[in-house]
C-alpha cells in the first residue's frame, strides 16, 4: 500500500478557523442580515457554503447605502482604519473577527507611523491583509517590498528612521534575506518579525516533508497567498508538487507509480477537503 503522510500543521491556523466560526456562530445567534467584508478566507468551498446558507459579501469598493442593514464580520485578513468607520457611519453593526497576530501589526505600524518612522511592509502589495495593514500608516511614508530589486531600489530621505514589518503569511527565509538587503543601506532600521510561528512552522515541515517523499500535494485555494508559498517551498524541494483545490483538481494517474506521498494545506483549507484527498490517494491503487 502507498504510504501517505500529512503534515501535523496543516488546514486552518487559529486565526482563519476563529474567523469562519465567528461566521457559523453570528448565523446561529443573530437575527440580523449577516455580510462578511470580502471573502471570510481564501477558500472557494468555504465562502461558498456561506453563500448557500443565506451570507452575504460587501466588496472594499462597494456602495453601503445599497445594502440592507446587519451585521459585518471582519475578516481574519484585517481592514483599513477608515473601514470600521465607514461602516459605522453607515449603520453596521461590526463582528470583528480580525487574526490577533495581524491586529498586532495594525497596532505596531499605527504607532510607529505616529513616531515619524517610515514604514516598510514585507509582503504582496495586492493582498488584503497588506492592503488592511497600510490602512494604518501615514500613506505617505509607507512602502510595500516583495522582492530583491524593490529591496535594493529602496531609498528614503537620510536620517529617516525605519520600520519593518512583515504580512504574517510570508516565506520566512524570503523576509530575512530582504531585511538584510535593507541594513546594508546604512538607515536606522527597527525590524519586527510579525511572520506568524504557525506560519513558519508549517513552511519549514512542509520543506522537510517534501525532502522526503516522491510526490507532494499541496491543497488550497488558488488566491491564497500562504499556499501558494507552501506550494513554492515544497516544488523546491519536490520536482512531483501538484497545487490543488479539492480533489477533483488532482490526476491520480501521475501518481500510479509513487510509494510515498506528502500532503500540506494552506491556512484556508477545511479539514473534510484534507481528508478526502488523503484517503483518496491511499486507497486509489
Amino acid at each position: 500500500m502507498r504510504k501517505v503522510i500529512t503534515a501535523k500543521t496543516a488546514g486552518f491556523c487559529f486565526g482563519v478557523k476563529r474567523a469562519v466560526d465567528t461566521v457559523y456562530e453570528q448565523l446561529e445567534k443573530n437575527p440580523e442580515r449577516i455580510y462578511t467584508y470580502g471573502p471570510i478566507i481564501h477558500n472557494e468551498e468555504v465562502v461558498k457554503d456561506l453563500k448557500e446558507k443565506g451570507i452575504g459579501v460587501i466588496g472594499e469598493n462597494d456602495d453601503l447605502a445599497a445594502y440592507e442593514r446587519g451585521t459585518v464580520v471582519i475578516r481574519s485578513h484585517g481592514v483599513a482604519k477608515e473601514c470600521y468607520e465607514k461602516l459605522e457611519s453607515a449603520g453596521f453593526h461590526i463582528v470583528d473577527a480580525t487574526c490577533p497576530f495581524v491586529l498586532k501589526i495594525h497596532r505596531y505600524v499605527e504607532e510607529y507611523s505616529k513616531k515619524g518612522y517610515h514604514i516598510v511592509i514585507i509582503g504582496n502589495e495586492s493582498h488584503p491583509e497588506v492592503e488592511g495593514i497600510r490602512g494604518w500608516c501615514n500613506p505617505a511614508e509607507t512602502t510595500v517590498i516583495n522582492g530583491e530589486g524593490e529591496a535594493k531600489n529602496f531609498a528614503v530621505k537620510e536620517g529617516t528612521k525605519v520600520c519593518i514589518v512583515s504580512q504574517t503569511t510570508f516565506n520566512y527565509n524570503k523576509f530575512q534575506e530582504l531585511v538584510e538587503i535593507m541594513q546594508e543601506k546604512g538607515y536606522d532600521i527597527i525590524v519586527l518579525n510579525t511572520i506568524c510561528n504557525a506560519t513558519e512552522e508549517r513552511q519549514r515541515e512542509a520543506a522537510e516533508l517534501a525532502k522526503d517523499v516522491q510526490a507532494m500535494i499541496v491543497i488550497g485555494g488558488k488566491s491564497s497567498s500562504n499556499t501558494q508559498k507552501l506550494f513554492e517551498i515544497c516544488k523546491k524541494e519536490c520536482e512531483n508538487t501538484y497545487y490543488i483545490q479539492t480533489l477533483d483538481d488532482l490526476n491520480l494517474q501521475k501518481l500510479q507509480s509513487i510509494d510515498n506521498v506528502g500532503i500540506t494545506a494552506g491556512a484556508s483549507t477545511p479539514n473534510k477537503i484534507i481528508e478526502e484527498v488523503q484517503t483518496n490517494v491511499r486507497n486509489e491503487f
